[in-house]
């Protein structure tokens, strides 16, 4: 897809966080049942502001660069995109990437869901296409980061238990709910020195620029 390199870069699978994505079998819970979905191209704005606020991506089909906020959690769209990403301008489907541990868990249920998915397909594109014709919010989302990180809490216990699914008891479980949450911790506390670093940087650039 054509772009203008001089004011993106673009992130495809060979980007170590894309490629993270696809590798890490815990993604697969959120691909598969949360519907969380990365384009097979992400563009970055060339500039000093947060990755949220410098993350676009591109329709394939219309060539409309959409701006990343769309699909923040404030618009309620960063979930529930099982099928891909919605153009709300041309109402295509923008590619993404798979997760490999999805895809062998689709292989191996395709007896299933096959019968099923032409019409899950349809119902869900008509909720799309409501859902964006709504106002969305594109300002920069403010973090809460209790919310995001009993999120991540969870997330992990799940994944966790599933793969001890053999050996789960109820003691085993709860005496992993710490080891949990003190990960969540440690997470939370990264993401927010990281967001914090981008901000700082952009509203230092901004400050210089207005001198």
């Amino acid at each position: 897809m054509d772009f203008d390199k001089s004011k993106y870069k673009a992130w495809t699978w060979k980007h170590p966080y894309i490629l993270h994505w696809m590798i890490n079998p815990g993604l697969a819970f959120n691909e598969l049942v949360l519907g969380q979905k990365v384009p097979k191209i992400t563009l970055i704005e060339k500039s000093n502001k947060p990755l949220t606020e410098k993350s676009f991506i591109p329709c394939p089909h219309c060539g409309t660069i959409h701006s990343g906020l769309k699909w923040a959690y404030p618009n309620k769209t960063a979930f529930g995109n099982w099928f891909g990403l919605y153009c709300d301008h041309c109402n295509k489907i923008i590619p993404c990437i798979w997760n490999l541990t999805s895809l062998v868990i689709l292989v191996v249920t395709f007896p299933i869901w096959i019968w099923f998915k032409n019409s899950w397909k349809e119902k869900w594109l008509a909720k799309q296409k409501q859902k964006f014709s709504q106002p969305l919010n594109l300002q920069p989302p403010v973090y809460n980061w209790w919310y995001m990180g009993l999120s991540f809490a969870f997330v992990f216990l799940v994944i966790d238990s599933i793969l001890k699914f053999r050996d789960f008891t109820w003691k085993g479980f709860l005496i992993d709910i710490p080891g949990s949450l003190f990960t969540a911790f440690l997470f939370v506390l990264m993401m927010k020195w990281m967001i914090g670093k981008q901000m700082r940087k952009s509203s230092k650039d901004d400050a210089q620029r207005t001198i």
